[in-house]
């Protein structure tokens, strides 16, 4: 786990939410399976197989050893392992309650305690950077399995008149309806607790958008499987776009690179065009490119 105690020794005190050490990327040989967030004033450590608690003691005096380098705060860190052996611990100090982390100058609601989805996902982070550069003010927005709205907070910060957000689960709704709250942002923002593939009718006519979002898990049973939906899903695109308007599609599968999201797009909504990749943070870095998040961005003519 050398890479990872190299990350450690090195980290700067973390202000905005982000990621430290990635070695789900591939790039560290050993540390395939770790990955070092930080949600300040905590830092979570995710790990998709077992660790030891000799392991997890080393890493615990990396961390208290470089805490005490770059903050006089007591460290607070989270330990959570995915897959075999699940569990989510709190390993030193304490959460605060509400936990409220920034992002580029926004504000957001998360929780480490309580499952594997912790309310802001940090490798898309430059996709919500690419909204708030390309949004124009009066522009409308839907944002499509929108959880907890990050990027309806966005558009709304750069001047959309309005977004509609829509996703199945009601919780994830509510905690958007928090963000936009901390933000200071009391209107613009509506949300839906709908089933997409059922609720068409209704957001065709609350269009056109000037811009669609869409960012669906890649397999949910009961909500969205990407191999058979997306096509289902990129069908519907131009209806619900004005023109040159612009859609804004997302997959995070490792199985599924940019070749199975561009053929998805294209063969279903000829009438848009390929306009870019948005780049992943840098930290996201991955031995193939294939695997990490897709970020697409096309325009209707």
């Amino acid at each position: 786990m050398q890479a990872l105690f190299d990350a450690i020794a090195t980290m700067v005190f973390p202000t905005d939410a982000q990621r430290i050490f990635h070695g789900r990327g591939g790039l560290h040989p050993g540390c395939e399976h770790l990955a070092l967030d930080a949600f300040a004033p905590a830092l979570l450590l995710t790990s998709f197989q077992p660790l030891d608690e000799a392991a997890l003691g080393a890493i615990g005096d990396a961390l208290a050893a470089r805490w005490r380098e770059v903050s006089d705060a007591p460290l607070c860190w989270v330990y959570q392992c995915r897959g075999e052996g699940a569990e989510t611990r709190l390993m030193a100090g304490a959460l605060p309650e509400p936990h409220v982390v920034t992002e580029s100058g926004a504000r957001y609601l998360v929780h480490l305690l309580r499952g594997q989805n912790h309310g802001l996902f940090l490798d898309m982070a430059e996709g919500r950077r690419w909204v708030r550069e390309n949004v124009q003010r009066g522009d409308t927005v839907l944002n499509l399995f929108a959880y907890s709205s990050a990027f309806s907070v966005v558009a709304l910060q750069a001047g959309a008149r309005e977004v509609v957000n829509v996703d199945m689960a009601a919780g994830a709704l509510a905690t958007g309806r928090t963000n936009h709250e901390l933000n200071g942002l009391k209107a613009g923002a509506r949300f839906l607790a709908h089933d997409i593939f059922k609720s068409w009718g209704k957001l065709t006519r609350g269009g056109p958008y000037e811009l669609v979002i869409c960012d669906p898990p890649s397999f949910q049973k009961g909500s969205f499987v990407a191999t058979k939906d997306y096509a289902r899903l990129a069908r519907r695109l131009p209806a619900l776009l004005a023109p040159d308007g612009h859609a804004l599609v997302c997959l995070n599968a490792p199985e599924l690179g940019v070749a199975f999201l561009r053929e998805a797009i294209e063969a279903n909504a000829p009438e848009l065009t390929f306009v870019e990749r948005v780049a992943n943070p840098a930290v996201f870095q991955d031995v193939s490119p294939d695997r990490g998040l897709k970020v697409l961005v096309y325009r209707r003519a």
